[in-house]
């Protein structure tokens, strides 16, 4: 069916048919500024289509099946081809990190609800490390979790470019700090660290410095630990990490010595969902 006001003009109930879309889909579309009707009649309110929009709604069609949400399609659409096709690379990307993530949640739920804890520790390989004396310079925040990845992203960016322009250099791999438990409920708090080359000009950096950061020297420590993944370090499956170190060190009959942390020794937005970027490792003493 055509009408008059311009030739070629589809019908809604015509181009949904078309586009493989129901009238309804094809309402939300428009109310969400994804594929606006070429046409809506004033006096009746019937809406009406071009032809050529239908590669448009196919296109939404396809991305709505990656589970896309319909506000990131609306940027997406106008992109030109190839920028197009590294956004849908980069979301693509984000979706298998979410889903390996959500597989190593899977299994520690699991873990818990079938009483399965000690075997599922056996996964993680424990093991300890000296680490000497270091001169750091770090932020504290009370946060809860879920403002804890922004928290830690943002200050170890300050905290990295901070040593690297005023304190001789990163002399090793940041870590973050826990001096009480973070979760929905419980804000920490949480300490950034980053271990520098010049503790003097740390120092002086210190009393300088715009975001509250600090410097103090954090005594040489043996570490138990064991290396994560990028996936594993979600909340809350992380914590199978936390309970399975926790276990190796009261079987061993050692004592915890000093707050938790976690060690971040690769780089973070190259890694996959499977590399291993973190340790979560706690500092133990005899008897």
């Amino acid at each position: 069916m055509t009408v008059p006001h311009e030739p070629g003009l589809l019908t809604i109930g015509v181009f949904a048919a078309r586009a493989r879309l129901s009238p309804k889909a094809l309402r939300l579309y428009d109310r969400q500024g994804l594929l606006a009707p070429a046409y809506v009649d004033a006096s009746t309110g019937y809406r009406y289509y071009r032809g050529t929009q239908v590669e448009r709604a196919r296109l939404i069609t396809l991305l709505r099946r990656l589970d896309m949400p319909l506000a990131e399609i609306r940027g997406f659409l106008d992109l030109p081809g190839p920028t197009a096709a590294e956004a849908l690379a980069a979301y693509w990307t984000a979706v298998e990190e979410r889903v390996a993530g959500q597989r190593t949640l899977v299994d520690h739920l699991r873990g818990r609800l079938t009483g399965r804890s000690p075997e599922m520790y056996e996964k993680f390989e424990i093991r300890t490390v000296d680490v000497p004396e270091q001169q750091v310079i770090y932020e504290t925040r009370h946060t809860l979790v879920h403002e804890l990845p922004a928290f830690i992203g943002a200050s170890l960016g300050r905290l990295e470019r901070a040593a690297r322009e005023a304190c001789g250099g990163v002399a090793d791999a940041p870590f973050v700090q826990y001096y009480a438990e973070v979760s929905q409920e419980s804000d920490g708090p949480a300490e950034s660290c980053v271990p520098v080359v010049d503790a003097a000009a740390a120092r002086a950096w210190a009393e300088t410095n715009g975001h509250g950061g600090r410097s103090r020297t954090v005594p040489a420590a043996r570490l138990a630990l064991t290396r994560i993944t990028k996936a594993q370090v979600e909340h809350p499956q992380i914590n199978s990490a936390y309970e399975a170190v926790e276990a190796w060190i009261a079987e061993r009959g050692l004592t915890i010595a000093g707050p938790c942390r976690e060690v971040y020794f690769a780089d973070w937005d190259a890694a996959g969902p499977e590399d291993e970027v973190c340790d979560v490792a706690f500092p133990v003493r005899q008897g």
